[in-house]
């Protein structure tokens, strides 16, 4: 959730304060600040990246990460995607000796105290930085797809297919089958 603030927070800024168990990002210099996630959002995010780590290995189309994860966009809008796709790297990358690339996918799932900067701050710095982005709301039980160049998000109630560039195949998600798994049934 934004901060109400009269200065503009730098990734420099965000860098220095203290590790007390909350995440802190700054979009165009406006600081966001989210606790630790529930239970149901982490469980999201571990059978998402279960199932985009098959594909995006078989594929060979880069690699999958999960925040914590630092996504500097310039000197003032540092993320941290819930689940994030990168090209792939070389070693000098994994040795820490250079930065790795922005992501080409990320996905946030939303949660009570983050699904407005989710939706409103984070979603349209994305777009403007050439990434598509999925809001994966566990309320609604659907995944919003928003690509780079969209003005209106596909939403997935059933299943969303994504192909990135350089994939030989489709990724498909079952999403009302994932949302079953990660929220259980719906009441009647």
């Amino acid at each position: 959730m934004p901060i109400a603030q009269e200065r503009r927070w730098s990734v420099e800024d965000v860098w220095a304060l203290p590790d007390d168990g909350n995440r802190y990002e700054t979009v165009d210099g406006e600081l966001l600040v989210s606790p630790m996630p529930r239970f149901v959002h982490q469980r999201a995010v571990t059978r998402l990246g279960a199932v985009l780590i098959e594909y995006v290995d078989r594929q060979h189309i880069g690699e999958l990460m999960f925040s914590p994860y630092d996504v500097v966009l310039d000197p003032f809008t540092l993320l941290q995607p819930d689940v994030l796709v990168i090209r792939p790297v070389g070693i000098e990358v994994v040795r820490g000796e250079a930065p790795p690339p922005a992501p080409f996918l990320a996905i946030e799932v939303l949660s009570p105290t983050t699904a407005r900067a989710d939706r409103i701050r984070k979603r349209p710095r994305y777009q403007r930085a050439g990434i598509e982005c999925w809001l994966v709301d566990l309320d609604s039980e659907l995944v919003e797809r928003w690509t780079a160049e969209s003005e209106r998000p596909e939403v997935c109630t059933e299943r969303l297919v994504w192909q990135p560039a350089g994939a030989g195949a489709p990724f498909s998600l079952d999403v009302a089958a994932f949302m079953r798994e990660v929220v259980g049934p719906r009441a009647e």
